[in-house]
């Protein structure tokens, strides 16, 4: 195709604003316009359940690229803007602010909205969704010494909450539906370790639970609280939802681009082009094939929107991608840094190198999980350099003897050697 003269990114987030200084990185030199529904600048969204949430001061560091940045660059930031429709047929979009803005090449970056509970829909007073910086903000005002905060869903967004709201002072409860923490992250002893971990710092862990009912307000808990299927009360000052994301695909499905069935992500190819040549996705909203699942999968990631920016920046100027790199994710709570390297799927066995009991000051483990010696999944629990380390063999497929992982006795750098020498033929 002709050389791009126009590109328009849907979604102001960390794929859409890295999608658009890739462009700038790669070469581009053409109208470059990034379009937000939010008025703040583009911002990160790990921060939000930790730092940003801890303190007011924090924001400015949560910035993507500096307020000047997009000038300086040439890239027309539209905030506060709604994208109202899509058309394929004449490319272009039309905005919420009357524009319609032509392109020769459009990249959805959408990511998602939080998914809501009916019973605890947003805006019910004391109920708190945290998906932007405005409902950070919200919620950092509730969180103050003695204040019972209850935390509905143990996934990285709820446990990092959890985290913070502890180290705040407050009283927090949690509430998972599931037998363990983190259940499609984790295998069943490490988030056994981590429940224990939560436990031994303060967190009430109600695991296996429903939500029975909600508590109606009253003047000593403004939130009312709720009541699980176990019978336990938990009268709360805040409830904070955090039971998972919705794809934002209404734009794409309203264009005619392909919904993956399964997952609810815009279908896309491994350069992240829908079936539209003029048309990408990445980010939360795109569901591309994942070799290590051997299925399409969305990845909700930082890591994995700024790949994915680089990508689809390649691809609508025509030019070869980076390599995909190995999937990669990370976590702060509790005081643990959890870096997490591939994927957790099913028939792996799990090693553990290092031992430490959860109440630790600073806890140093390493988990490995492997097929016939492969390693396919690796956590690191405030051992990221471990893990670091440990990527060649993740990503060359290299079989390793886990028992001599396993020993804390065997230096970790001349070990990974050996075993790449060891797969390397004479």
């Amino acid at each position: 195709m002709a050389a791009p003269d126009s590109i328009v990114i849907i979604g102001a987030g960390q794929g859409g604003a890295m999608a658009a200084a890739a462009l700038r990185t790669q070469g581009y030199a053409g109208k470059l316009t990034l379009v937000g529904r939010e008025f703040h600048p583009p911002y990160e969204r790990p921060p939000l359940s930790k730092a940003v949430l801890r303190d007011a001061a924090a924001e400015a560091a949560a910035a993507i690229h500096a307020e000047a940045y997009y000038a300086e660059q040439d890239i027309t930031l539209l905030r506060g803007v709604e994208v109202l429709a899509l058309d394929r047929t004449e490319r272009r979009i039309s905005l919420s602010n009357g524009a319609r803005l032509p392109y020769d090449r459009c990249l959805l970056a959408t990511g998602g909205q939080a998914r809501t509970l009916p019973s605890l829909p947003p805006g019910m007073p004391g109920v708190h969704y945290v998906r932007t910086l405005d409902d950070a903000r919200g919620l950092r005002a509730c969180l103050r010494a003695g204040a019972r905060v209850a935390v509905v869903g143990g996934g990285f967004l709820g446990l990092e909450i959890a985290s913070t709201a502890l180290e705040s002072g407050a009283d927090v409860a949690v509430v998972e539906s599931a037998d363990r923490l983190l259940p499609n992250a984790l295998p069943a002893p490490l988030a056994a370790w981590l429940a224990a971990r939560a436990a031994a710092l303060g967190a009430r862990l109600h695991l296996s639970a429903r939500i029975a009912a909600i508590l109606p307000p009253t003047p000593d808990a403004p939130a009312g609280g709720l009541s699980l299927d176990s019978g336990v009360a938990l009268p709360a000052d805040a409830i904070v939802v955090a039971v998972g994301l919705q794809p934002d695909v209404a734009l794409a499905r309203a264009a005619g681009l392909e919904i993956d069935a399964d997952n609810g992500g815009i279908r896309v190819d491994a350069h992240c082009r829908t079936a539209d040549p003029h048309v990408l996705a990445i980010g939360d909203c795109a569901s591309q094939h994942r070799d290590l699942l051997g299925r399409h999968a969305r990845l909700e990631s930082w890591q994995n929107a700024n790949e994915q920016a680089r990508v689809a920046a390649a691809a609508m100027l025509d030019a070869d991608p980076p390599p995909a790199p190995y999937p990669w994710f990370w976590t702060d709570q509790f005081g643990c840094n959890i870096q997490m390297l591939g994927m957790p799927v099913a028939g792996l066995a799990y090693v553990c190198r290092g031992s430490a009991m959860p109440e630790d000051s600073a806890p140093k483990l390493v988990w490995l999980g492997h097929r016939d010696g492969v390693p396919v999944h690796g956590v690191a629990i405030n051992a990221a350099a471990d893990l670091r380390q440990l990527r060649v063999l993740f990503e060359r497929g290299i079989r390793i003897d886990p028992g001599s992982f396993a020993d804390v006795n065997v230096t970790l750098k001349p070990w990974i050697k050996a075993c790449q020498q060891a797969a390397t033929p004479a």
